[in-house]
């Protein structure tokens, strides 16, 4: 169900994606023109129009990130006066880069086919500070009920405190300095390190001064978040030092207020604050999986390493800058493929040719380091170094270390490719040597889009076949070739690895060669109608093959199904 849900999603907004560029692109030249004429009324109207027909094509197509920076951007656009002068600058600036981020993340999520709003979140936030508005915390968009929470000291061994009433106040002085430190080298991006181990003691050292009490509670959570941003090596957003900004008071109504704070609950959104940093975390710590685990969650598919990964890449360069540099690198990698090739025919081998393959390949490793592809241009300077190291033993290559040469090739070819749709990001580098998986190859994703082209022809061909048939009062001429032409879909689906659609396909092929063109007799209506409905059910099952969204199974057991009731 969920997945026919993300489907049907999918499919809408690829129906209005042209139509939101377009939108876009109209709120943009309208806000352009009102900032080159102030006193224009109209082009600020239009953008405030276009804007809200903005929201309503997010709202029906259920991206959340872009209703709310929609939303967010009109009330920004309603604060700002015909007429205004430079005070308004920010504003207009603010909603300008506002308009792009959102046309990059209709981009990104054409590409990724998932939304994941909270990638929007600076930007809206952005768009409420201009405003004065109190930004929204990084869990704007995780749903989870918080109120009965469980005993998150469980797990952490830290004795009570067993002072007196000065002792208790000197510790919670101190322990409110570590605090102060940490947080001050937080804000000025001063060595994270030692301010989420400063966080981590501090926050150990209340848990002891509130033992037993609902304020350490919280303070415990406090402690399980420091270790686990340490041990995660999670960067401190805007949002996150906001968060332990809110923590701090709490440390300085124990020192002024005094012991009687401890009683209180801390507010149920700075809870869900820091569990939703366990949560995006990704981490399987017992620790982490014992709290999340009381809310029915586990760490999150897609955790904070990949989350910044993606967020770089919105951020960053767009799709036509992405095409334009994936296409001069593999044109780069063509040519050195050529010259490969020729060593390899052995058609005038030139010791000459390595150096040329060398400089190339050298000249590749440093374009990949300026991308921030490290792994990539490791790969490209060891081949470039093996080649010097045969250049300088004045022989040529053996065959098996060519082939190995090549298949590096090719690997740094196949990320290159994957640069438009996965950005400059460390999934494109982990496609560098053995980490690159047969699944996320570029080949052969382009040979599924081939098996599932041929195969939704050939499903067509079938069922106009079998009309044909009937039609022709059974001239069995009509199905003459069509055993065949299914075989070798079936030899297709095999070879993109998918077993069970090539079986289903295998069973109608062997149904129609012996129940319809080596039967003496009319075939049943019932058989007729089975063997239709399994060729619909092959035809929308094969409509998911080379797209993001996970094969619909159901779809070959509906096939399986229609023939085992007629005995097929």
């Amino acid at each position: 169900m969920v997945q026919s849900s993300l489907a049907t999603k999918s499919q809408s907004f690829d129906l209005v994606k042209s139509e939101i560029e377009q939108t876009i692109k109209q709120a943009e030249s309208s806000l352009e023109r009102f900032q080159e004429n102030r006193e224009s009324g109209d082009d600020l109207q239009n953008c405030l129009d276009f804007l809200n027909q903005l929201r309503g094509i997010f709202i029906l197509v259920e991206l959340r990130g872009g209703t709310l920076l929609c939303q967010e951007a009109v009330s920004m656009a309603n604060d700002v006066p015909v007429g205004a002068n430079d005070d308004t600058n920010i504003l207009l600036t603010t909603l300008n880069n506002a308009l792009f981020i959102l046309r990059r993340y209709v981009e990104y999520y054409h590409q990724q086919r998932e939304d994941h709003p909270e990638l929007l979140l600076p930007v809206i936030n952005e768009l409420r500070e201009a405003r004065r508005e109190t930004p929204y915390p990084e869990s704007r968009f995780f749903e989870v009920d918080v109120k009965d929470r469980p005993d998150f000291c469980v797990g952490l061994t830290t004795p009570a405190f067993e002072g007196n009433d000065a002792e208790y106040e000197i510790v919670a002085r101190r322990m409110r300095l570590t605090f102060q430190v940490a947080l001050l080298g937080l804000l000025r991006d001063r060595n994270p390190v030692v301010s989420q181990k400063l966080i981590g003691r501090s926050a150990r050292g209340f848990v002891r001064l509130c033992q037993g009490t609902p304020m350490g509670q919280m303070w415990c959570l406090v402690a399980i978040a420091a270790d686990t941003m340490l041990d995660r090596a999670m960067t401190f957003t805007k949002a996150r030092k906001r968060m332990f900004m809110r923590i701090e008071k709490y440390a300085r109504d124990l020192v002024y207020v005094g012991k009687g704070t401890t009683a209180e609950n801390a507010p149920d959104t700075l809870i869900r604050d820091l569990v939703y940093l366990l949560y995006r975390s990704g981490s399987g710590n017992p620790e982490v999986t014992g709290v999340l685990s009381v809310f029915q969650l586990t760490p999150a598919e897609f955790p904070d390493s990949i989350l910044e990964a993606h967020s770089r890449r919105l951020y960053g360069p767009g799709t036509d800058v992405l095409e334009s540099l994936s296409k001069a690198l593999q044109d780069e990698l063509n040519q050195l493929k050529d010259k490969l090739d020729i060593i390899e025919r052995g058609i005038e081998p030139d010791l000459a040719e390595l150096s040329s393959i060398a400089d190339t390949l050298e000249r590749l490793g440093n374009t990949l380091v300026m991308l921030d592809l490290s792994r990539l241009a490791k790969v490209a300077r060891e081949e470039a170094a093996k080649l010097r190291a045969w250049e300088a033993e004045s022989r040529l290559p053996g065959e098996e270390e060519l082939f190995l040469l090549a298949d590096s090739v090719l690997g740094i070819e196949d990320a290159v490719m994957q640069i438009v749709s996965r950005g400059i990001t460390s999934e494109t580098d982990a496609l560098a040597g053995n980490e690159r998986r047969g699944e996320e190859s570029m080949y052969l994703q382009e040979a599924v889009y081939v098996v599932a082209d041929e195969a939704r022809s050939a499903l067509t061909l079938a069922k106009r076949a079998i009309t044909a048939f009937v039609e022709s009062d059974y001239d069995k001429m009509h199905l003459a070739n069509l055993p065949a032409t299914l075989h070798s879909i079936w030899g297709g689906l095999k070879m993109v690895n998918d077993p069970d659609a090539a079986h289903v396909l295998e069973r109608v092929s062997g149904s129609i060669q012996e129940r319809l063109l080596d039967a003496h007799d009319v075939p049943e209506t019932q058989i007729l109608e089975a063997l239709a409905d399994a060729l619909t059910s092959l035809e929308y099952y094969i409509e998911s093959i080379g797209k993001r969204e996970e094969s619909n199974a159901d779809l070959l057991r509906l096939a399986t199904t229609s023939m085992d009731d007629v005995g097929l």
